[in-house]
């Protein structure tokens, strides 16, 4: 990490960037909460689609009391599709700590940022440096790639010493004035150009004469990744339950995967119709013949789970711990995770 000179990487990343930044629109002002939103958006999700939720959050919350002040339902709402609901929820708790705390200004000091609900080390850089100016580094699995090929470093991109060491080497290089285009520069090179997978676009890099990956054909090398373990499979029996004009639906338990989010009536297995039918009825739930739906399945990060999914038109809008919801309303006031909510458009 020392043999690098990063301070020779500095002038040509911020003049290519000057050139090619790409247009997002948190990046049209440096509104801390603008910032800050945006990356918790972005957090294992593609630019193309956070885009259309960040700005119809924007319009619908404003600004950081608007967001303290919040109704749950309609905050999950706004969310729906972009997963990781504790997410939007530490979002939430992190509002009201600035509007208890802070008098509703984000708080311009790197730790108060840092101590804030759902803010961690990659965060709270990129707000303090992009927002507040500060020498700040903000590294993520992108910047850590591009500094594993720039230096040829033999190390796990998503090893916390290596990205704490990284993070150490890139403040002492960060140009006075120019902290928030340094931060957005690393990330737009690594999203746009030094790919991960062995496929970077060495010609368009404005490193590339610099990078010692690149100058040795060894870009294929680094960083090194460890051996991916294969990701547990869980069966469920998903339950497509109507009466009428109405879904039923169920609130899931209070943590873990989905905690204290409406879903479909599921139980864990790949159940039979028969014991399907009889875990209705330990709902009290009265249901004609079980029809048996297409199998599905859906890939958290994590974990993978393989639907067993049956349909029943129901006698009457009944069962213990079911809430029986209209499809408008289905569409505009609860927040279905996408494992389910894909269940019922097919």
């Amino acid at each position: 990490m020392d043999e690098y000179d990063w301070r020779c990487i500095v002038a040509p990343l911020l003049a290519w960037y000057g050139a090619e930044a790409r247009d997002l629109p948190w990046r049209r002002d440096t509104e801390p909460y603008h910032v800050w939103l945006s990356e918790i958006m972005l957090q294992q999700t593609r630019v193309d689609t956070v885009i259309p939720y960040y700005e119809r959050f924007l319009s619908a919350l404003p600004d950081i009391p608007s967001l303290a002040a919040a109704d749950e339902a309609a905050l999950l709402k706004l969310w729906e599709g972009l997963g990781y609901y504790s997410r939007v929820r530490s979002l939430q708790k992190a509002a009201r700590v600035i509007c208890a705390e802070h008098g509703g200004r984000f708080p311009m000091d790197f730790d108060a940022i840092r101590a804030l609900p759902g803010i961690g080390d990659y965060t709270a850089g990129a707000v303090s440096s992009i927002a507040f100016g500060k020498p700040t580094p903000a590294v993520d699995g992108n910047v850590a790639r591009v500094a594993s090929r720039l230096a040829e470093l033999p190390a796990d991109a998503a090893d916390p010493a290596f990205r704490a060491r990284l993070t150490d080497a890139l403040r002492a290089v960060y140009p006075a004035g120019k902290s928030g285009d340094f931060t957005q520069s690393l990330m737009d090179l690594g999203a746009t150009v030094c790919l991960p997978n062995g496929a970077p676009r060495c010609d368009d890099c404005p490193l590339a004469l610099l990078c010692q990956a690149n100058i040795h054909g060894s870009q294929g090398s680094y960083p090194l990744k460890k051996a991916k373990k294969d990701r547990p499979v869980e069966d469920r029996t998903v339950f497509l339950l109507e009466c009428g004009e109405r879904v039923a639906l169920k609130k899931r338990p209070l943590g873990g995967l989905l905690g204290g989010l409406w879903g479909l009536p599921d139980t864990g297995g790949a159940l039979t119709a028969a014991a399907a039918a009889d875990y209705l009825r330990t709902l009290g739930v009265s249901a004609g013949d079980l029809t048996s739906r297409p199998a599905a399945r859906h890939i958290f990060t994590h974990l993978e789970w393989r639907m067993t999914v049956y349909a029943a038109s129901c006698a009457a809008p009944e069962g213990q711990g079911l809430k029986w919801v209209t499809r408008d309303a289905l569409s505009t006031d609860y927040a279905l995770p996408t494992a389910y909510r894909k269940l019922l458009s097919l």
